[in-house]
């Protein structure tokens, strides 16, 4: 696919799409309804692909790769290790099948890729001189345990009668709605993770490790610092309050696990095709990777706009971020 006839390459060579960020009609006022429509039911849209391929997943996790609530409570610490594998296995071929589709395998080259330079191999600022290397640790070695820390929490927490359990077969409309509410909590609950690792102190000690990323791939998106990783997986101790099904709280879990190695493919598509592509647009992002206060939220909510921080990719967009930071360092 000719990536001319969706962008442009810069003075360095960098692609950058020709469409502007946006976010979906959703909180669009006056309401589109027929805008609303195909935003929810279209593809890509609001349902198809990425939210109904994590309930799905979440679905297989549930009933195929965890134990049954009466074995957790029964013999916790193996079932722990359990999860963990289970992780391990998921991330490895997640953020490992994204990585090879681009990097190693370079299937497109190039084409849509936001920063035409490849990952670092021989800097110092990651470990073992090597961005992927250092990536892939931090990924396993921290991200994972965390994440397994915490689904294995809220499991003994469903297993022991701590948190109210919603069951499809007494609310079985509320049981499919929280499906699709998963998405919103995630995001909402990562903005707001997200802007307090910006607090400078906490930036220093913990998100800088992120940010080292400037030119990420797919292994960059949980790559973090612990710290970051408490704080950033943190949102699933909201079903802690929220009656719901332990299916609920994986489908957040493996979400925050696994989206972030479609975030940071450092590609504006997949191309799988003559003419065809599949669209994970995920420029808002690179955005804050490259200009470091931008684009906090994933885009689906208007937050960034509502709070000042919106960068929709257009020169006028990066004046008024110019503006911003000089206004603030006067």
């Amino acid at each position: 696919m000719d990536d001319s006839k969706f962008g442009k390459k810069d003075a360095r060579g960098n692609w950058v799409p020709s469409a502007r960020i946006s976010y979906g009609p959703f909180f669009s006022w006056p309401p589109q309804a027929t805008a609303l429509r195909e935003w929810l039911f279209g593809f890509p849209g609001y349902f198809l692909p990425w939210n109904v391929l994590y309930a799905v997943l979440a679905i297989v996790i549930w009933q195929f790769l965890t134990p049954s609530l009466t074995d957790f409570s029964a013999d916790t610490g193996y079932w722990v290790g359990v999860i963990l594998a289970r992780n391990v296995v998921l991330a490895l071929l997640v953020y490992g099948g994204w990585h090879l589709w681009f990097y190693v395998w370079r299937k497109q080259g190039t084409a849509f890729k936001y920063n035409s330079k490849w990952p670092r191999q021989d800097s110092s600022a990651f470990l073992f001189n090597n961005q992927n290397a250092d990536n892939i640790f931090w990924t396993l070695v921290s991200g994972v345990p965390i994440w397994t820390a915490y689904e294995t929490l809220l499991l003994w927490a469903y297993a022991n009668g701590h948190i109210a359990l919603l069951s499809f077969a007494d609310q079985p409309v509320a049981f499919i709605l929280l499906f699709f509410l998963v998405p919103l909590i995630h995001e909402v609950g990562f903005y707001f993770a997200h802007r307090s690792l910006h607090w400078p102190p906490l930036y220093k000690i913990a998100h800088k490790l992120h940010h080292r990323n400037t030119n990420p791939g797919p292994w960059s998106g949980l790559s973090m610092h612990p710290i970051e990783h408490v704080i950033y997986f943190s949102s699933v101790l909201l079903f802690l309050v929220i009656p719901a099904h332990p299916i609920h709280m994986i489908n957040l879990a493996s979400r925050l696990g696994l989206a972030p190695a479609q975030g940071h493919t450092g590609f504006d598509r997949a191309v799988t095709g003559e003419d065809k592509s599949m669209d994970i647009s995920y420029y808002a992002h690179y955005l804050h990777h490259k200009y470091f206060e931008v684009n906090y939220a994933d885009g689906m909510v208007p937050l960034d706009k509502w709070f000042g921080s919106f960068h929709d990719g257009s020169p006028e967009s990066h004046a008024a971020m110019k503006s911003r930071i000089a206004e603030r360092h006067r």
